[in-house]
Formats: structure tokens, sequence, C-alpha cells
């Protein structure tokens, strides 16, 4: 029998609440529902507003892996969707998460959210920028902290503020709030940083996307300031073995994960870390689903400053 309950006043059938989505930990589908409507309060901001894609993993990591933009078989009248006119489909529409009963069905489906950096209200007009930091082997997370360093100063020295978060696999993200400002002219300024990373750390970093540049570097993927890409919403659970989540990290932790790097480790490799910036472990970057909630209580949400308007920056 599938469970009924009520959120926010709207029916929801919860199915296989048994099934266990991440093999590693045990988690089930019970608790990945738990962890969402618990942290509910941090999501749903930066959700709200933005089209959705969802990448579903409904029988686990090792499972079928899908990604969709348009809105799902069944989709419920009352979960709102936006026009997202694409040249292959002038008509498409994507879900928007605007409430916890929203963000309870989605999740139910078993989901990764990603979001663009851009709101449903702007198309394709930027109030954020990013950079994913992937790091090529036997390059890894405490390398990501290096160039996340580097990448801070000189985004602080054009004015503008980063904020450091885990990409949930094993790399970083770093999100800028910026004045709106049109999509092309946010990426055009972020590959020039890129471009610029790669000179002055050209033993570390790599601006391109091939494979074969990418052994022992850091890929700076500036590529999803397009208005057509996105990024794993801050504080989604990943498609991975374990209940990894993408969700933010101090500049102290960011900096501590660095000195492994700095002394010549490669962060990244090992088990459970001891604590988000243990210096002790070569994988304090990596937070689980249950880490999320003393998080909250200790900081709330890091990445706040990122809906301050006094906070956003002009792009140069």
């Amino acid at each position: 029998m599938t469970p009924i309950t009520e959120v926010e006043g709207r029916r929801l059938a919860l199915s296989n609440l048994d099934k266990v989505l991440h093999p590693v930990t045990g988690t089930t589908k019970g608790e990945v529902l738990h962890y969402y409507a618990t942290v509910g309060a941090l999501i749903l901001p930066h959700l709200r507003d933005r089209p959705v894609s969802f990448l579903r993993y409904p029988d686990g990591p090792e499972g079928q892996l899908f990604f969709t933009k348009n809105p799902p078989p069944g989709t419920p009248s009352w979960v709102r969707t936006t026009p997202v006119p694409r040249s292959e489909d002038p008509r498409a529409r994507q879900v928007v998460i605007e409430d916890l009963a929203s963000l309870m069905w989605a999740a139910n489906l078993v989901v990764e959210f990603h979001t663009p950096q851009w709101r449903a209200s702007s198309p394709a007009v930027a109030d954020r920028l990013v950079f994913d930091l992937d790091p090529g082997a036997p390059a890894a997370v405490a390398d990501c902290c290096r160039v996340a360093l580097h990448l801070r100063e000189r985004l602080l020295a054009d004015g503008l503020e980063p904020f450091a978060k885990t990409s949930g696999s094993k790399g970083l993200h770093l999100l800028v709030p910026v004045v709106p400002t049109p999509s092309p002219r946010v990426s055009a300024y972020a590959k020039r940083l890129a471009v610029e990373a790669e000179a002055a750390l050209p033993d570390l970093v790599t601006h391109r996307m091939a494979r074969a540049l990418r052994s022992g570097k850091v890929f700076v993927d500036h590529s999803q300031n397009a208005a057509a890409k996105t990024t794993a919403t801050p504080y989604t659970l990943r498609a991975r073995a374990r209940p990894t989540v993408s969700a933010p990290v101090t500049w102290e932790e960011v900096e501590a994960c660095a000195a492994l790097a700095d002394r010549g480790g490669r962060g990244g490799r090992g088990g459970r870390p001891g604590g988000p910036g243990d210096p002790s472990d070569p994988s304090a970057l990596v937070l689980l689903m249950g880490d999320i909630a003393p998080r909250m209580e200790q900081y709330g949400d890091l990445l706040a400053p990122l809906f301050a308007p006094e906070r956003a920056g002009a792009v140069p």
C-alpha cells in the first residue's frame, strides 16, 4: 500500500519508502524524503523562481540515470511550471519548485535538482556566476581548494564576492552573486578568469574540457554560466553510492583543505571524513546527508548572502 501524506494541504502518495538508494550506507528512500523535509527551509530559496532540471535515479546510482528538463508525466496541476523556450521546442515548459509540497513531490521521484544561474522571471539574465572546479586524478579536492582560493582573490579584486560549496562529487563549486547581467556577458567574463587562472597556475589548472588535458589538473569549468546550462542546486543530494550533498562550506574549511595540497598531499581519497575542513583527513570536504542538519544549526545558510542585493557585484 502506498502511504498518503499531507504537506501544506496537498495530498502526496509516497512510494517505496524502504528501497535502498545509496548502497554503501544503506540509506533508504524514506530517509531521503526525511532529509528534504528537514532542509526545506535551506534548499527552497535556491529553487524558487528557477526552472528546475531533474537527474532521476529511481533505482539508485547503479540503476538507470536520466536527465530531464520537461515536467515528468503525472506532474500535479498544482506544481508550478514556467515557459522556457528552447530552439527545438519554443513551447517548452519546466517545473519550478516553490514550496515544501512541490519539493516533497519532486523528491519522491528520486532526483538531483539542477538549476540555471537565472530566474524564470528574467530568462538568460544571470544573478549568479558559477565555477565548477573538477579535479582530474590524481588531482582532487585539496587541489580544487587551492584553485578556489586563487579565484576568490581574483574575484574580490573585481569587486565580486564568491561563496564555496562542495559539488557532492569530487570537486568544488564557487557561486558569486552578481547584479542581473545577460548570460553571454557573464559567460565571457567567467571564461576570461578561467584562462587567467590557467596562465597563473599552469601546472594546476586547465580551462579546457578535453580529457587528455585534465590529468593531474583542476578543470575550471566556466561553461555552466551559459543560459542553457545548469548546476547542482545547493543542498541537493547527488546520485552517488553514499548520500553526498552539494552543500556550502566556509572559507576557513577551504583553506584548511588547501593546506593538504600545499604540503604535497592529494585530497579527496580515503573514507568518511573526520569533519569538514579537518586537515588530518584528505576527504575533509565530503558532506553527507547526516551532516547537513547539524551544520544548519551551526551556520544557517552559508549561501544566504546570494540573496542580499547589496552583496551582488557588477560584472566587469
